[in-house]
């Protein structure tokens, strides 16, 4: 029995040395790919600014008075979310951190009497919500580790399109912001129509709006073509800081795995240790029973073969009688 425990214990240690491995390897990759997208991150920033500084001179001139993308609907019917999470599990509570902030927004508006629309990118929430039900008006896949500007003027033009139509009033988008290496946080922002007070907020980091140009075409035709570009830059933002954000997870969640098989390890191999002990004390308390049991026997025995019995031993009572042995 102790040999078949000692076995199991080897085949159990040897699968969590090769776990380890992996948990190692993955840490090792979200590590090199965090510092990849902290730059993406870092050279997205100019073009954002530059376009959110050109929207503030243009709104300054009093341009975008009847844009859609500028104007808040007067009667909400239908919020559509955005929901940006990972194609890949094993990432700690990325997933579920966005998720739950989606859910429990939605049944809000659900409870006040709207209507909700979603969007899915990633394959995580993809598989969250079509599990429980929920309809998926569009999903997108496989990009969210290394988002491209394409990707993001697909879900952008998708969510544009049904914006402009009516089809929704107001668009939010539930993602994960990157602060640091050790904290993400999750947030749900509006979208479209675009918060015009960010965008004043992110020209006065330059020195503030100023409406001394002179612009050709007029101001609405050229702010109806950035705004677009505008939406585009900000949803592309928003994906790769979920990037980001997921490889800082997963680098997170893959070193308390590796850390935890190695205590595993340790913890396995002491029992390992205590069982081989035991079974070795088992065989030798077994030798020296067996030993002492043969010198027991060797001391007690008694030789049963004589030449001449004493019938007085057999027959006190026929004292003196011998019997000699029959030839």
């Amino acid at each position: 029995m102790a040999g078949g425990k000692e076995r199991a214990l080897r085949r159990r240690i040897k699968s969590v040395q090769s776990t380890k491995k992996i948990t190692k390897a993955m840490e090792l990759i979200s590590a090199s790919r965090i510092a990849k997208a902290q730059e993406r991150v870092q050279a997205a920033r100019p073009y954002a600014d530059r376009i959110t500084e050109v929207i503030a001179n243009l709104s300054a001139a009093g341009a975008g008075g009847d844009l859609p993308l500028l104007n808040p609907r007067s009667e909400i019917s239908t919020v559509a979310y955005v929901v940006v999470a990972a194609d890949r599990g094993l990432a700690g509570g990325y997933n579920s951190a966005v998720i739950r902030s989606a859910e429990r927004a939605m049944a809000a508006d659900e409870a006040a009497g709207r209507s909700t629309a979603l969007i899915t990118v990633g394959k995580k929430p993809t598989g969250y919500f079509r599990f429980r039900g929920h309809e998926i008006a569009a999903s997108f896949t496989g990009f969210t580790d290394n988002p491209s500007y394409e990707d993001a003027r697909a879900v952008a033009r998708y969510v544009a399109e049904r914006f402009d139509s009516g089809e929704y009033s107001e668009v939010r988008i539930a993602y994960t912001r990157f602060i640091t290496m050790g904290s993400q946080s999750a947030e749900l922002i509006r979208y479209m129509p675009l918060d015009t007070s960010e965008i004043t907020a992110g020209a006065d980091g330059d020195g503030g709006a100023s409406a001394d140009y002179e612009f050709e075409p007029n101001p609405n035709a050229i702010l109806e073509r950035l705004l677009p570009r505008y939406a585009e830059a900000r949803l592309y933002a928003a994906l790769l800081d979920a990037a980001a954000s997921e490889h800082a997870a997963r680098q997170r969640a893959m070193k308390s795995a590796t850390e935890n098989a190695e205590e595993m390890i340790v913890k396995l191999s002491r029992v390992m240790n205590r069982a081989r002990q035991d079974a070795i004390t088992t065989e030798i308390m077994e030798i020296v029973g067996g030993a002492e049991a043969l010198r027991q026997a060797a001391t007690d025995s008694t030789d049963l073969l004589v030449d001449r019995v004493n019938v007085d031993d057999l027959f006190p009572a026929h004292s003196g009688i011998t019997a000699e042995p029959a030839i």
